[in-house]
């Protein structure tokens, strides 16, 4: 039974109706909503929720993605990556033409709409035998090969492809902008303490905070859709996840181009060298969220992987998010190998136990699609084929 006389904080709770109003929030109002402790924390949820609501209703999406990993060799060396290798793995690998279209075919094959490119970053300037790899198929460097398969991929699947190479010059946003109908880059962190010697980032010069701003700020000025979003639990602080957080809507602000939040969760891997790390727990992951939605805004699409948190991440619905991500019927997450996505058919079944619909989107988000300025024509058709007038993915271009 609760007490009538029981309330919230009277700062806390005028904080969230100035949120939920649409005030503008400061660092330091962020700040306070992320470390909502014992009955703060549920509402906060249903603030961000509410605020959900306002932008999206009932309607929670997807994107029906195939992955293609175009290789697994990069310049960084991330303490919480499992997915880059090195050049004496067995596994070390660049995809050739012939094995990216065979996964293309596949995902075409299986109702498949996006072709999420995750590559290494800029391999070719660490690794002799990628720049012979290159060479063979006719390429000087990645981005340059990069561009070549989204071309194909997009002119022989039809597939809308979705890359996510790293950090890019303004030319090599623009090499990629006719051939990609959304891009990609997760900002992760701003935090520049996490480049010390034996923090995540030590050794990584594309993770530069400001360097991978600039890269959303070359998508944001050729007018590209573009997803990113901030990884936790890898040494972050509080206050370093609420910077990250407005440094992203900062850039959406000046040039209205990000089209999606993503807040991922670090999960412990057995290869990686934060093995011994905590991973972050499922109260942080829902603080987060939230925080991310009421300093976002109704309209902006927040998402967490839910096969990062597969017991619970049905929870996040009640924290504000709308969007699951990109789901695959065919490729396993090569970035988190360890887990499985969930089956579409669980993914609905655990929306709709909500209260919510479950809708398929492409790569770019109805907002964007319905403006000629994020729109490639060599994408155009594509988009049209698929969607209706809310701009999903249409119900009998669908499968389960």
């Amino acid at each position: 039974m609760l007490l009538s006389h029981q309330r919230l904080e009277p700062a806390f709770e005028e904080l969230l109706g100035r949120a939920i109003d649409g005030e503008r929030l400061s660092r330091a109002d962020g700040e306070r909503l992320i470390r909502a402790q014992g009955s703060e924390l549920p509402a906060l949820m249903f603030a961000a929720a509410l605020m959900r609501d306002q932008g999206h209703g009932r309607t929670v999406s997807y994107s029906r993605k195939v992955f293609i990993p175009l290789t697994n060799l990069c310049r960084q060396k991330c303490g919480y990556c499992t997915f880059a290798r090195g050049p004496k793995d067995p596994v070390a690998h660049t995809m050739s033409p012939d094995e990216v279209m065979a996964v293309a075919e596949a995902g075409r094959r299986q109702g498949c709409k996006e072709a999420l490119f995750s590559l290494g970053e800029k391999p070719e300037e660490i690794y002799d035998f990628v720049r012979d790899d290159l060479r063979r198929f006719g390429h000087d460097t990645m981005i340059s090969y990069l561009r070549e398969q989204c071309e194909r991929v997009l002119s022989e699947t039809g597939l809308l492809p979705h890359a996510n190479p790293g950090i890019m010059s303004r030319e090599e946003v623009a090499s990629l902008r006719e051939s990609n109908v959304s891009m990609g880059l997760m900002l992760e962190t701003t935090s520049e303490r996490l480049h010390g010697k034996g923090e995540a980032h030590f050794n990584c010069p594309g993770k530069i905070p400001e360097e991978r701003l600039e890269t959303m700020r070359f998508a944001g000025e050729q007018g590209i859709a573009f997803t990113t979003g901030i990884l936790i639990g890898i040494g972050e602080t509080w206050e370093e996840r609420i910077d990250s957080l407005f440094a992203i809507k900062e850039v959406h602000e000046e040039h209205g181009n990000i089209q999606e939040v993503i807040v991922q969760n670090f999960r412990v891997k057995e290869d990686i060298a934060m093995r011994h790390k905590d991973e972050p727990s499922v109260f942080e992951m829902l603080r987060t969220i939230a925080t991310a939605r009421l300093i976002m805004g109704p309209a902006m699409n927040i998402q967490a992987p839910p096969n990062l948190t597969p017991d619970a991440y049905g929870l996040y619905l009640m924290a504000g998010i709308n969007d699951w991500g990109g789901v695959s019927p065919v490729t396993r997450d090569h970035i988190n190998p360890e887990a499985p996505w969930p089956k579409l058919v669980e993914l609905k079944e655990v929306t709709e136990e909500a209260g919510f619909q479950l809708r398929e989107r492409l790569a770019i988000y109805p907002q964007f699609a319905a403006q000629d300025r994020f729109v490639r024509e060599s994408c155009r058709a594509g988009i049209d084929r698929w969607t209706d007038e809310s701009g999903l993915v249409r119900w009998e271009a669908h499968e389960w």
